[in-house]
């Protein structure tokens, strides 16, 4: 042993001990605050109407960066951020729920590439993650996983949080280090308040018994994706703020942006996007509806940001805030996902079946609580995007300009309230926190340190270029110029226009200059061939995230003509694709023959809004089936001695459907169901109870079958998977 520093003798009396000791000065602590689907405007520091005084509060104290760029989608960005190389590189070309065959698009991080949480650990950082991960394939999210791909097993030393692209905030599907756990039955409960809680309790942990250490804390929320979920006395303060429509609300927010500082004096108001109407141009119905939409989605946003302040105050409570570095920023531009009209349930595009404002106008008080999980219209999506072009999904900067703010009272100098324009990706966070503590070649990265510029803001960027691809769209940045291509499905790439912006003069990206700089247009697409080349971009692909989806190899659960399930199993997740009655099957449960009379929920999947729950009640046997506020109930009495009951769902072509009711195979009674869907709700299958909000009004809690009467449950597909509606619902998911 060469590195010990005491000395080893032949027996204790010759060697003299040594322990470490406790460093002279611990590295900042790092926070990074990662928000979902929000827009580059959204915050107040960035020109909202939406108040986000505790963001406002740590751009105040420390720095916003305007030039900051992501991914224009989740899963690509996380990786970004976590690795410090593009996302192409290390295999997460599209989402954690796709592979697509090419080692650019496995749907994972490469196992050989180290994440941030992995090299912080070693050098004696407490790593804890809270919130949304979305880089393990959809397969492995399951109790027995494999979780080589699950946030324990990279690097973080606790995890608490939801692995899937989103997940209901008042009945979450949550994960707890390796195993699921039941959302917490309290009064009110709501998902980002129970990530904050989650945080505080890690950091108040850490503190405890690991002061002489540092620590990362990585908090995800899955808000501002959809499902939109806040509580009324969030919404009905802005009614009024956003009754001026989205057309006015982006002037509004440039103006903001301009006072501020943010942007340049002479940035110009891209074009109105062709998809999105004048606002004036809509009926009183439809004004009123959408207005209500986007006041959900600010409250949303506002309820995210009081965690934050509670967050930040316990940082400050705990004498860790001085030192402690926070980054906050978003996954990718706000999204166009709503459709044209929004929805009141976000279920019913989720499951392919949008529904018309005059539909959704007299539900419409029940949007963000229990009966209205919301989404937007696309007008408000391109306002959030204000004052750029398009939204997530495209490489515009709609899709991948992010806002960021840094706080770290003790390594800004006093630069409080600045603002920074130097060009950044997300691949250069890793690079820049890894600088920060001194490990700034911990590991092989595409980006780089931006540590100069959080103490001078004429500093140079990291680097020059960077590259975007997203469905066979592209884009490169060099040297201040940028050029963007259109591309469509089945386009041939060297037919492609491409548009070119002098950034340093056109900071929103309104003026192409394509025709006045061919020569320039032309250098800079080699340029983007040659960073394709060096990052695996190939083979390039133009397939929609549909059609991806739908090319998906089956897998997991899903792959399985017939699966049986166990009393007393973990929950089946939704994002498993077996939970819902899109197909016709087979629901058989075996029972023990001596616990004959047993009473309970047999199996259950999803919840009131949507789902289905098969129970035996008082000597019957009962289906109920939900979807779109519809419930059917078929019901029959048992034989008084039987071993299997079930139900048998045969669907037909127009998606209607019958429900048959078995006892040891003869058929007892059966009902129509007027429609199924691939998506019921956000909440998976159990065994056994009924574990979420409730399917049936029948009983209430779980209503759990006793374990020693319930030997198995079998679910048998007489049909294949509809891979093309599967596909759908996966991308109203994202």
């Amino acid at each position: 042993m060469t590195d010990f520093p005491g000395k080893i003798g032949r027996t204790v009396d010759e060697s003299t001990p040594w322990w470490p000791g406790a460093a002279d000065s611990l590295p900042p602590n790092i926070v990074t605050i990662l928000f979902d689907d929000t827009g580059w405007a959204d915050f107040g520091c960035f020109g909202s109407e939406i108040r986000t005084p505790h963001i406002d509060a740590l751009a105040g104290d420390g720095l916003r960066f305007n030039s900051f760029h992501v991914t224009p989608l989740c899963s690509p960005t996380r990786a970004c951020l976590l690795t410090g190389k593009n996302h192409h590189h290390v295999g997460m070309r599209c989402l954690a729920d796709t592979d697509t065959g090419f080692p650019n698009g496995r749907g994972t991080v490469r196992s050989d590439v180290p994440l941030l949480p992995e090299l912080l650990r070693d050098q004696g950082f407490g790593t804890y993650m809270v919130g949304k991960w979305h880089l393990t394939p959809a397969q492995e999210v399951t109790p027995a996983g494999p979780h080589k791909n699950w946030p324990v097993s990279r690097g973080f030393d606790r995890y608490y949080g939801f692995l899937g692209g989103c997940t209901d905030h008042y009945t979450p599907e949550l994960i707890q280090d390796n195993h699921s756990i039941d959302p917490p039955e309290t009064e009110d409960y709501h998902l980002s308040e129970d990530l904050a809680d989650r945080a505080i309790t890690y950091l108040r942990d850490h503190t405890a018994f690991r002061r002489t250490s540092p620590f990362f804390l990585n908090l995800c929320f899955g808000a501002t994706h959809a499902p939109i979920q806040v509580a009324k006395e969030f919404i009905d303060p802005y009614v009024p703020v956003f009754e001026k429509g989205w057309d006015q609300t982006r002037e509004d927010r440039l103006a903001r942006q301009k006072e501020m500082g943010l942007v340049p004096q002479d940035t110009d108001l891209v074009p109105r996007n062709p998809e999105v109407p004048d606002w004036d141009s809509l009926d009183a119905d439809a004004r009123r509806l959408y207005t209500r939409l986007q006041a959900a989605y600010a409250g949303f946003l506002e309820h995210s940001d009081v965690q934050i302040g509670r967050l930040v105050a316990e940082l400050k409570r705990l004498d860790l805030f001085d030192n402690t570095i926070i980054l906050v920023m978003s996954d990718n531009g706000a999204s166009r996902e709503g459709g044209d009209h929004g929805a009141v349930d976000c279920n019913a595009p989720y499951s392919g079946m949008p529904e018309s404002v005059a539909e959704q106008i007299k539900r419409i008080d029940d949007i963000g609580g229990p009966n209205g999980p919301a989404h937007y219209p696309q007008g408000w999506a391109m306002a959030g995007n204000t004052p750029f072009r398009r939204y997530k999904q495209f490489v515009e900067l709609g899709g991948v300009r992010s806002p960021l703010v840094v706080s770290w009272p003790l390594g800004l100098d006093a630069q409080g309230g600045g603002i920074r324009d130097q060009f950044l990706h997300a691949i250069d966070v890793a690079p820049t926190l890894l600088d920060i503590i001194g490990q700034r070649d911990a590991a092989p990265f595409d980006g780089a340190s931006f540590r100069s510029a959080l103490t001078d803001a004429d500093t140079q960027a990291p680097r020059n270029t960077q590259y975007w691809e997203m469905f066979g769209r592209r884009a490169v940045y060099h040297d201040g110029w940028k050029a963007v291509s259109e591309h469509d499905k089945g386009d041939d790439y060297a037919a492609d226009t491409w548009r070119l912006y002098d950034t340093r003069s056109d900071f929103s990206e309104c003026h192409d200059l394509a025709a006045a700089h061919p020569d320039r247009l032309a250098a800079l697409q080699d340029i983007w061939w040659q960073e394709a080349e060096a990052n695996e971009v190939m083979p390039l692909d133009d397939r929609t995230l549909e059609d991806i989806l739908v090319f998906r190899q089956p897998n997991g659960l899903m792959s399985q003509q017939s699966i049986t399930f166990y009393s007393g199993q973990g929950h089946v997740p939704q994002i498993s694709m077996v939970t819902a009655t899109e197909r016709s099957m087979d629901i058989t449960a075996a029972l023990v023959p001596r616990y004959g009379g047993a009473e309970g929920v047999l199996v259950s999947s999803g919840d009131d809004l949507g789902g289905y729950s098969l129970y035996i009640k008082e000597g019957a046997l009962h289906f109920e089936h939900v979807w779109s506020r519809t419930r059917i109930i078929v019901s029959a009495a048992l034989p008084e001695v039987f071993q299997t009951c079930g139900v048998r769902i045969s669907v037909a072509g127009d998606k209607t459907a019958v429900a048959t009711l078995v006892a040891d195979g003869i058929e007892l009674e059966s009902g129509s169901i007027p429609r199924v869907s691939g998506h019921t709700s956000f909440w998976g299958l159990d065994v056994g109870r009924d574990a979420a909000r409730q399917v049936s009004q029948a009983y209430t809690g779980p209503n759990a079958f006793p374990d020693e009467a319930l030997d198995k449950v079998n679910i048998t597909f007489r049909s294949p998977i509809d891979h093309a509606h599967l596909a759908a619902t996966g991308v109203a998911c994202e």
